[in-house]
């Protein structure tokens, strides 16, 4: 009885044991598992330290550890000190939190883009600018060369996979786009853009560079191109003289409003910063139009390319004031 008594206690004891090892086994191993989260793969990536950094100073680390599918644009090290210095910042606490948080956000974009299915073209970040609080900044992906972001900012190291998206490691920090940066970066405006900073103009540039509020209605190179086919019989568009340059790019630019193309009614009449002022008309029957003061007639082929201090929409003509 004794020596049952014994046997049995030995085996209650092993069990409990086992038991006990196989716990601290299973502890270990979790502890163990690497956080491959967006988070996680940053944490460990030492050329990102100053992404974790500002990660953790605006709360967003735990966002980018969360179970949603994210696709961040990551700056290194490097391109956060060129950010800094640029921007007056002795260091990365010196900058507002509120800002750093809309800063961080336009690095992210919402699902698993990889590399091969990004392609030339606009997307929403997770940012806000001054000019809306409910539109996220647009952000222009230029795939012509590599990747380029708003024309700024290059991906040097695609596709990092992480369990919750993916990391596109990048060179420069992509600042919230203004008007005038969204209209530089891309290349379909090339003639808007030499015109708006043509010898003779006012600082088109500068203004919509600025804190403010504008929508503007952009016509692309192939629309200033038929306008100087439209023009030729008096010498095409090298021939206005920079009063009427400076009417037509004034036809085009609203201000102190940030218009949704949700916002564009039939019939409305838009009034532009041209004085005296002179207004165009919105027409949404069979696909949105603009009709100028002249009755000529445009497409709006792509809409609500949001900016920090404003919106552009995209024309397929130039809009002409009467001159």
């Amino acid at each position: 009885m004794k020596k049952t008594l014994k046997n049995s206690l030995v085996i209650i004891l092993g069990i409990t044991f086992l038991s006990i090892t196989s716990c601290s086994s299973d502890s270990d191993s979790s502890s163990n598992t690497p956080d491959n989260t967006i988070t996680g793969i940053a944490s460990r990536t030492s050329n990102l330290s100053t992404l974790v950094a500002a990660l953790n100073k605006a709360g967003l680390a735990a966002t980018l550890k969360g179970t949603g599918l994210y696709t961040v644009f990551a700056p290194t090290n490097d391109a956060f000190d060129d950010f800094l210095a640029e921007n007056g910042y002795d260091n990365l606490d010196a900058v507002p939190v509120a800002t750093l948080k809309e800063i961080l956000l336009n690095h992210v974009v919402s699902g698993e883009n990889t590399s091969s299915s990004l392609s030339t073209g606009y997307v929403k970040t997770l940012s806000k600018g001054s000019a809306s609080s409910t539109n996220t900044l647009s952000m222009f992906i230029n795939t012509a060369s590599g990747v380029k972001i708003n024309g700024i900012s290059n991906v040097t190291a695609a596709d990092v996979d992480a369990s919750n998206g993916v990391v596109h490691i990048v060179d420069a920090v992509i600042g919230l786009p203004t008007v005038a940066a969204h209209a530089k970066a891309n290349s379909n405006f090339t003639t808007l853009v030499s015109l708006l900073n043509r010898p003779g103009q006012p600082n088109f540039e500068s203004v919509l560079s600025n804190p403010g509020t504008y929508t503007v209605f952009a016509p692309t190179n192939d629309a200033f191109t038929a306008l100087n086919t439209e023009l030729e019989p008096t010498g095409g568009i090298a021939a206005v003289s920079a009063d009427n340059i400076t009417k037509i790019l004034q036809y085009h630019v609203v201000s102190e409003a940030n218009v949704l193309s949700s916002q564009l009614t039939e019939g409305q009449n838009i009034t532009p910063i041209l004085t005296p002022s002179q207004t165009f008309q919105v027409l949404l029957s069979g696909g949105a139009k603009l009709k100028d003061a002249s009755n000529r007639q445009c497409n709006i082929i792509a809409t609500d390319v949001q900016c920090s201090n404003g919106i552009i929409h995209v024309l397929s003509k130039v809009l002409l004031p009467n001159l």
